[in-house]
């Protein structure tokens, strides 16, 4: 490992992503470059040919972990967390909405500033697909709800592009195995640390016929979670 750079271990939970994952491997290999990397593969139950693209692509990734059947997006993140063994951990979906090449500005950052956590924003970004109303006004609402009970100020606590230190992050306190999970983990290291950063990213998003998973009523489950774990917070 080289001594100057930051630690980063990245955690790609996928289900049926045989369309994008090579190419997000590919670009995420690149990282090697500005950072001690490690890449931790989650197949979350996949019955497409991503498990195949797993096995032919060794190279390209540290570990990998295969769930028998799909569990959540939640779930296949805690069995990468479990593994992870540097100080930084990003997640990085496997469908490239977003590109990892922004991951550089997040490393450049924690490298020169020290940030405790690096949250990307959509909305604060000039490069972006034109999203769904709803879907906007729905992150809007639970970014607002997250600000005032934990007194902060994103602009987009659903951005996936999420950067946080390995250790503010106990597995065994994390409950949710589906979308909720996001705003768990934000509860938990950002009341732990003060020290926070907010970075504009691009986003091509993907339609539902392209494979969009997330629905609009995830966020009455991303309202509980927000709600729940800070309540949870001061008993453990």
């Amino acid at each position: 490992m080289k001594k100057d750079f930051i630690n980063l271990s990245i955690i790609i939970p996928v289900y049926n992503e045989e369309n994008t994952l090579l190419d997000v491997l590919k670009n995420l290999k690149k990282l090697k470059n500005f950072c001690n990397l490690e890449i931790i593969v989650v197949n979350d139950g996949s019955t497409d040919k991503t498990s195949k693209i797993i096995e032919d692509n060794k190279g390209l990734f540290t570990k990998s972990i295969n769930l028998n059947k799909n569990l959540g997006k939640g779930k296949a993140v805690i069995e990468g967390l479990k593994k992870c063994n540097l100080d930084y951990v990003l997640v990085q979906d496997a469908d490239l909405e977003y590109d990892p090449l922004d991951i550089k500005e997040f490393i450049f950052q924690i490298e020169n500033f020290k940030f405790d956590i690096i949250l990307g924003s959509r909305f604060i970004s000039n490069n972006r697909t034109v999203l769904n109303f709803w879907h906007m006004a729905g992150n809007k609402f639970i970014s607002l709800l997250f600000n005032i009970i934990n007194n902060t100020t994103f602009s987009d606590i659903y951005c996936c592009y999420f950067m946080f230190k390995r250790n503010d992050v106990e597995v065994n306190n994390l409950k949710s195995f589906g979308w909720g999970q996001q705003a768990e983990i934000l509860t938990f290291v950002t009341n732990k640390n003060s020290k926070i950063f907010e970075i504009g990213v691009r986003y091509h998003g993907r339609s539902y016929a392209e494979g969009k998973k997330i629905k609009y009523y995830d966020v009455f489950s991303v309202i509980y979670w927000i709600i729940i774990t800070k309540i949870r917070k001061f008993f453990i």
